[in-house]
Parts: C-alpha cells; structure tokens; sequence
C-alpha cells in the first residue's frame, strides 16, 4: 500500500520543488553550482552536456539532523556529475522527475522515478549523468553507517559498500521510499524555525539504518544474519541462550546458568554458539556489551561518565574495554563522547 506521503509526493508536478523553505543553493550559474553544492555534499566536477546557455539550472535545499540529511537537489538541463569518492557519507537518491544513469564502480544503473533509486557508498567512486532530473537524497554519516554495521556484524568497524541499485518495486525499495517520502515531509510541516525532538530524531535515526543495513544488500550483509542467528534455522537452545546472554549483559557469565537456561550441555552450548555465530559464548557477550555501551555513549548526557556506564554494561577492566572498544569502532569511549557533544 502507498502511504500518505508518497502520493503526496507523486501528486506534486513534475518538477515541483520540495523543501524549499530549506533552500541553500538557487543557482543559473554551472561553476557557482559545482562550488556550493560541493561546499554542502562533496566537491566534485559538473559538466552541462549542451552549451550553458541551454536552459541550465541547480537547486539544492537541504534540512539537516543529527548523522543525517534530507536534501532535494535538481538540475536542468543535462549534466555530468563526477564526485569521485564521497569520502564522508553514504548516499540514498529517489528520482522523483527526469532520469539519471549512474556508475558506481562497476556498476551502472538507470534510475528514474518509481522504478530504480541509487544507493552510493563512500569508498566507492561515482560518476552521474542527469537529465533534466530532481532527485530525494538521504545523507547518512559514513562512521555512523559502519559504526552500526559493526555493532550489528560483530566485526571491527571498516568500510561497508552497498549493492548501488534499489529497486523501487521491491518491498524493501519501497518502503525506503516511503520512509524518505516522510521525512520530507515532516521537515516541510516543521519547517527551518520549527525543531523535532531528540527523541525523534534518534527514532527516525534507528528507523534509516534499519531501512539500510537490514534491508539492503551489502558486503556485510552475511555476516550480520550470521551474528544475529539469522543464516540459517537457530536451534531452540542457541536462541534462549543468546536472548539470555542480551537480557543479562551486565551480569557476569555463568556459563552453568546459561546451560541450564538453554536446556543443553555446556560443550553444546559452547560448540553451537561457534557453528551457528562465529563466536565464543564470551566473545559474544563482550560484543554485546560494547554495542551497547556505543549506543549508551551516542546519546549521552553532557555530564556521562564513561566509567558509570562501562561499570553498569558489566566491564571490569576499563583499560581492556577501551582498547577493545577502539578495535571495533576505530575511536576510544571518549572520543564517541565528544563527537556526541560537540
């Protein structure tokens, strides 16, 4: 089914504009375009594939959150668009007029509205043609995206790339664009003055890397069914045990308590968490602790203590925690402290 907001969306001309009470870039101008829109996303080569004059034009508005953007960007006429690199974010564009073709890599994908949208990773280098197009485009912080595909993966946090096609048809491609559709137009009602909650915010925050990490096919995508007991059928004992092991991450294991929650022996318990997870039990736990204390720390207060916290997930020696920490996410509790704060 539609949602509201996507017919909203799809009841628009054209080349209706959204967002504009959050416009950052009006531009006539190719060079003036490639300099702002570069200043906001990435700095990158434009190119009109006819003379200038030939009915050119950029638009860029832009409502910005915590990790993530909502922006409308488009552009008349053709264009060549060479970003290399994005470096710093991951990209999700929904066409919504006009048509792009795109190279990802090795990749090449037609995106044109309510058929294909692209999703560009930061690793990979991207080159766009766009014709007459407007496009919805999520940015979504890089450390953000893998930080989370760490905690979710059980590995050390590294460069996550994505399948760069979305099939808008698929129930995953559309209910990405239906979650994109409103968010757009929530910033619309609240507008630049208004301000949502940071409740909401991290509400809408989990909803989009969900939307990513669990529904759209990446190179760690295996290895978070895996982790999660997803990849194959999870025998009885091992999910009791592993929920158990969630349940009670601050406790410290006791691996005789969680044999007989599970209802198995210890060399089974042991033996089944290695077969179906990849993991020691131990191993597992001490991964689950330090998702949580990266979830604990990314919505910190100003006044956190680190210690209170790696104290109350169940951490008694904080000089390991912080290295281990800082071999999964590639940054030490304080340095996700501060990032939070500042």
């Amino acid at each position: 089914m539609t949602s509201a907001a996507v017919l909203e969306m799809s009841a628009r001309a054209p080349a209706a504009e959204r967002l504009a009470a959050f416009a950052r870039v009006t531009t006539d101008d190719v060079d003036e375009a490639a300099e702002q829109i570069g200043r906001i996303f990435c700095p990158h080569d434009l190119e009109p594939t006819q003379p200038r004059a030939a009915g050119f034009s950029a638009r860029h508005n832009c409502a910005a959150f915590d990790g993530f953007s909502i922006n409308y960007v488009a552009y008349g006429g053709s264009v060549s668009i060479d970003p290399g690199c994005l470096e710093r974010f991951f990209l999700v564009q929904v066409p919504l007029a006009g048509t792009a073709r795109i190279r990802a890599g090795v990749s090449e994908l037609d995106a044109a509205p309510d058929r294909t949208a692209s999703l560009l990773s930061p690793t990979i280098p991207t080159r766009m043609m766009w014709s007459d197009c407007a496009q919805a485009i999520l940015l979504l912080d890089r450390r953000m995206v893998e930080q989370r595909a760490a905690a979710l993966s059980g590995r050390a946090a590294g460069r996550v790339e994505f399948d760069p096609v979305i099939d808008l048809d698929a129930p995953s491609g559309r209910a990405l664009q239906t979650s994109l559709a409103e968010l757009m137009t929530l910033a619309e009602r609240v507008g630049p003055s208004g301000r949502l909650s940071p409740v909401a915010v991290a509400d809408w925050r989990e909803a989009l890397l969900d939307h990513l990490l669990n529904r759209q096919r990446h190179g760690l995508s295996d290895a978070i069914q895996t982790f999660s007991g997803q990849a194959e059928r999870l025998p009885r004992a091992l999910r009791v045990a592993r929920d158990h092991l969630a349940d009670n991450a601050g406790e410290p294991l006791d691996l005789a308590q969680l044999a007989c929650v599970s209802g198995i022996g210890i060399r089974a318990l042991q033996l089944g968490f290695r077969r179906h997870f990849g993991l020691s039990i131990s191993e597992m736990l001490l991964d689950m602790r330090l998702a949580g204390l990266h979830a604990r720390l990314a919505h910190a207060a100003r006044d956190a203590s680190i210690t209170d916290i790696a104290f109350d997930l169940g951490f008694t020696h904080l000089g390991r925690m912080a290295g281990a920490y800082r071999e999964k996410f590639g940054e030490t509790p304080s340095a996700t402290l501060r990032r939070r704060m500042s």
